[in-house]
């Protein structure tokens, strides 16, 4: 049975037919959001992103996130054109102009701007980024959250960071989405990735947690996102008095594992129930992924899971 959700996929909702997109400065309707074939986003994936929570009027870790975006811009040697003030109040305008108090994710999306012809040298920009913002109804879906997803292993790795960073949040996503595609044929929600070394790395949009006789572990570092949530999970557990490592493990542990859980912003925790049909534990959320899933949204969201 192939599955018809995955780790990003929300509750559907009607209203978001109808919000207005923040692009360039201006606020337009959905159908209105649009930017040139000749944007060096559509062309060619260069780009660099966020995705960010909005939570009973706020914007939640929103400086992490706008840290994480100028600096990838920086890396990639894109000139934002805006101050990390004036970004934060295009975020908040984009919010308030859509009524959202709550319940709602945005994604922010800077590329570098139209260029002279589709072409991947950076020399033909014309020297404008293009800067957009979605606002959108968003809540994980909840069966998901209560049953755990099924993950499957691609043979797809992620890659080191002299071939293609992921620590990098870049537009350009085509190696994570082969991955995804292997695992939504064999049924399964998210396709977890291994690392050069053949060492579990991460999911292709989640950063991947097992738990052992009690104690935390998810991997290096060294090859996967630098997920601001999978960061949070750490400072947690070290807060809940639970042993946390970062280290190498392999898929026999993963399926030896007594639970597993990803993290991400949009999901925050998520139980694993199986992986590469090799049910974790008893199947169900486990104690330490529950606890968890509650400190964090207790710390962030102001609500228990």
């Amino acid at each position: 049975m192939i599955e018809s959700k995955g780790a990003q996929t929300p509750v559907e909702d009607p209203r978001n037919a109808h919000v207005l997109i923040w692009l360039n400065g201006r606020l337009v309707p959905r159908s209105e959001a649009v930017v040139s074939i000749f944007d060096a986003g559509f062309g060619l994936g260069d780009g660099v992103w966020e995705g960010i929570r909005l939570s009973r009027g706020k914007l939640v870790l929103v400086d992490e996130h706008l840290k994480r975006l100028y600096r990838g811009a920086q890396t990639i040697a894109i000139d934002i054109g805006m101050t990390v003030a004036q970004m934060r109040a295009a975020l908040e305008e984009t919010v308030s102009a859509n009524g959202m108090e709550d319940g709602a994710h945005l994604r922010l999306m800077v590329t570098r701007g139209e260029k002279r012809t589709v072409h991947q040298d950076p020399r033909n920009a014309l020297g404008r980024a293009t800067v957009a913002i979605t606002a959108e109804y968003k809540l994980p879906d909840p069966e998901i959250k209560a049953s755990g997803m099924k993950i499957a292993t691609s043979t797809f790795r992620c890659s080191s960071p002299d071939v293609f960073d992921l620590r990098l949040n870049s537009h350009s996503r085509l190696n994570l989405i082969q991955a995804l595609l292997q695992a939504i044929s064999s049924g399964a929600h998210e396709a977890l990735m291994l690392d050069p070394s053949g060492f579990v790395s991460s999911c292709n949009s989640t950063n991947f947690f097992i738990v052992r006789d009690g104690r935390v572990e998810t991997s290096t570092g060294r090859f996967c996102f630098k997920g601001i949530t999978r960061a949070k999970i750490i400072e947690i557990c070290a807060g809940l008095g639970l042993e946390c490592r970062e280290l190498d493990f392999t898929l026999a542990e993963v399926y030896g594992a007594d639970e597993a859980f990803v993290t991400g912003t949009f999901g925050g925790v998520t139980p694993v129930r199986s992986v590469d049909g090799r049910r974790i534990g008893d199947g169900l959320p486990g104690p330490v992924t529950l606890s968890l899933a509650s400190a964090y949204e207790q710390r962030f969201y102001g609500a228990s899971t």
